[in-house]
């Protein structure tokens, strides 16, 4: 690909030059006309330099406002609205196999049924859009486990406030509460939102009545009492290739890779059941991320699956943990050209050849009213504390956090012993990071 030079730009293009950009400085890995041709869905910057770092063609699919920034960095792109759906959502399926392109991977939620159909089309296979969609209604999803005999919770869609209300009863009634006793909790979810996004734990009916209409519908789940984690595997030609089990310390505030010896004891049954997982979703290919829970008496229930890179910087972590870069790792199992030679040399071995233990903590403010970023001593002076992306608040009143709420941004950290790590994050949740 051609650089261009700085001077050749708009003034307001150049603005968004990165100078360190491999395809900015000329560095960019050649690219191996016989590897596949790569799609990238989405936005991640992260993604743009692993691709720059590999030998795969690719081009990134991001919306109109990301153009500026791939012109001024010599980035390949193309423009498209991952909103508008209508009877021309099929040219940019055209377009890319017009290009030559091979596969179409999603770097967010939203972009998932998108290379589900895109793929479908390029690899002339058209069970892979429905397949997409499996992953992107959870009622649908759990659905598709119990027919593969994976364990679920109870679940039900939800219309409106009543439906709640109903299923609230019923959960609590089979589990034979009686007049006075608190009710066990139960879950409600967005259908196709990614992680936290919409999820809310209700503990009492009066909760049902802070549900905005417009979050409706809803997926309602029975609570489960146990241990969460999620996984990370990475699957060419049906089978796992890497398995990452990420240790959660408090779910939608921390998390560490590799797991603790404790949690990594399950490894051989964790195995099983992403087997069973794909054998269930028919996976051939691709970056999946499911969530599990261990209970008590040792039953795994399965929550939920992502087809695509999980948020907290997951892949960002375990690239810190074991050195290889997970995008890329993606990219190459994604990609119908690749051996399976190519693909087992990639690989490092799980949890022994990890080089240490990298966890985040993603912060949020616990005042109602701030007025500057004082990063806590208890965090930056700790030995295990290694970077931040928080910025100062933009404002002084802190927004009302709707049901799990967004993170203000994400604290690094990277160490020796998963004790202290799991200990240490923990002990963010006690800290003000914004006065």
């Amino acid at each position: 690909m051609s650089i261009t030079s700085e001077k050749q730009l708009p003034q307001a293009v150049a603005a968004w030059r990165d100078p360190e950009m491999d395809s900015v400085k000329g560095t960019e890995t050649p690219k191996d006309p016989n590897k596949g041709y790569i799609a990238l869905l989405g936005w991640s910057v992260n993604a743009i330099k692993a691709a720059q770092k590999f030998d795969r063609r690719y081009v990134v699919v991001a919306p109109e406002w990301a153009e500026d920034f791939c012109t001024a960095n010599n980035i390949p792109f193309i423009s498209w609205d991952f909103i508008r759906l209508n009877d021309r959502s099929i040219e940019i399926a055209q377009r890319l196999k017009a290009e030559g392109v091979d596969v179409a991977i999603p770097l967010f939620e939203e972009t998932v049924e998108w290379s589900g159909a895109i793929n479908s089309v390029l690899m002339d296979s058209p069970r892979m859009y429905g397949q997409s969609i499996l992953f992107r209604d959870k009622a649908l999803m759990k659905r598709r486990a119990q027919l593969g005999g994976i364990r679920v919770g109870i679940f039900e869609e939800a219309h409106e406030k009543e439906d709640i209300v109903r299923f609230m009863k019923r959960v609590n009634q089979t589990l034979l509460k009686l007049d006075g006793d608190p009710d066990d909790p139960i879950h409600v979810k967005a259908f196709d939102k990614a992680g936290c996004l919409g999820h809310r734990m209700i503990r009492t009916i009066e909760e049902i009545d802070n549900i905005p209409d417009e979050e409706y519908p809803l997926l309602m789940e029975s609570h489960l009492s146990g241990w969460e984690f999620a996984v990370e595997a990475w699957i060419h030609d049906g089978k796992i290739q890497f398995l990452n089990i990420s240790e959660y310390v408090t779910l939608g505030y921390s998390v560490f890779v590799p797991a603790t010896a404790e949690l990594e004891s399950w490894r051989n049954a964790i195995t099983k059941q992403i087997e069973l997982l794909i054998k269930t979703f028919d996976i051939q290919f691709g970056l999946i991320h499911p969530e599990y829970f261990v209970t008590a008496d040792g039953e795994m229930y399965f929550g939920e699956v992502a087809y695509r890179p999980p948020g907290f910087k997951a892949f960002e972590l375990i690239e810190r943990a074991y050195g290889f870069n997970a995008y890329q790792a993606s990219m190459l199992v994604f990609d119908p050209k690749s051996t399976k030679e190519e693909v087992a040399a990639f690989f490092p071995k799980e949890v022994v050849d990890a080089k240490g233990y990298a966890g985040c903590f993603g912060v949020y403010p616990r005042r109602r009213v701030v007025s500057k970023l004082e990063m806590p001593p208890e965090c930056v002076d700790h030995p295990y504390f290694e970077s931040h992306e928080l910025v100062a608040p933009a404002e002084e009143t802190v927004p009302d956090r709707s049901a799990f709420g967004t993170h203000w941004g994400l604290v690094f950290f990277f160490g020796d012993d998963p004790i202290k790590m799991r200990d240490l994050l923990k002990a963010q949740e006690d800290l003000d990071f914004y006065v």
